[in-house]
């Protein structure tokens, strides 16, 4: 039986904008649900909610569902289950990895950046705001949890953030370090181009098959 994987979208994306990661991973073997939701619209309770209830519904089909994460995506997978993990209340969820695609874990100068516009900033950020400004100090949830991260500087939070270091035009990879993850790795690639890419779709897979990535090819960094 097949691995589930759901697939979350970032900022300002629907799950259309997955579909490239979608077909790769359903050719790596996976069993593969794009996760829609309204990143600026939804409360982050109500996606978290219909997040878990899918999680929930698909382990009668598959004894891991594991959740990939782009951007603000990662972030949402992260509170889903480290949220579960704390609430008795919440019903189990079924084991699985997490993978995040360039999400700022550890908190997000763009989005600082945004917020800084005033109430503007802040209606573009949307319910999800402290989580994008603020991550998490660390992960002590019980999923293994992957990151990739790019480093091709080229995007909008260039001119918003003030980045230090590495970063993909929109989040640092310093961002992406956050202490507690099961491993880490960086791709020539660019914010968005962590959808496209087919050395992180086969990233993905390696990290939700093993545990673990396999170094990019004449790459060091991890």
């Amino acid at each position: 039986m097949p691995d589930h994987v759901i697939l979350l979208h970032g900022l300002w994306m629907r799950g259309f904008a997955l579909a490239m990661l979608h077909r790769r991973l359903i050719e790596a073997g996976f069993r593969v649900h794009r996760f829609d939701y309204l990143s600026v619209a939804a409360t982050q309770q109500s996606i978290l909610d219909r997040l878990r209830a899918l999680m929930l519904e698909l382990a009668d089909e598959a004894v891991h569902v594991h959740l990939v994460g782009h951007s603000l995506g990662g972030l949402l997978a992260l509170r889903a289950c480290v949220d579960a993990d704390a609430d008795a209340d919440v019903d189990g969820l079924p084991p699985g990895r997490i993978v995040c695609l360039g999400s700022p874990l550890k908190g997000s100068a763009a989005a600082r950046g945004f917020a800084e516009w005033g109430r503007g900033g802040e209606v573009l950020l949307g319910s999800n705001r402290e989580l994008l400004e603020q991550g998490f100090e660390s992960w002590n949830g019980s999923r293994e949890v992957g990151v990739i991260a790019g480093r091709m500087p080229l995007g909008l939070g260039s001119v918003l953030g003030h980045f230090e270091g590495e970063h993909d035009g929109t989040v640092a990879v310093e961002e992406t370090r956050l202490p507690g993850l099961t491993d880490h790795c960086v791709v020539e690639v660019n914010h968005t181009g962590l959808l496209f890419s087919q050395e992180v779709a086969r990233q993905v897979a390696e990290f939700l098959r093993n545990g673990h990535f396999r170094a990019p090819a004449g790459d060091s960094a991890r």
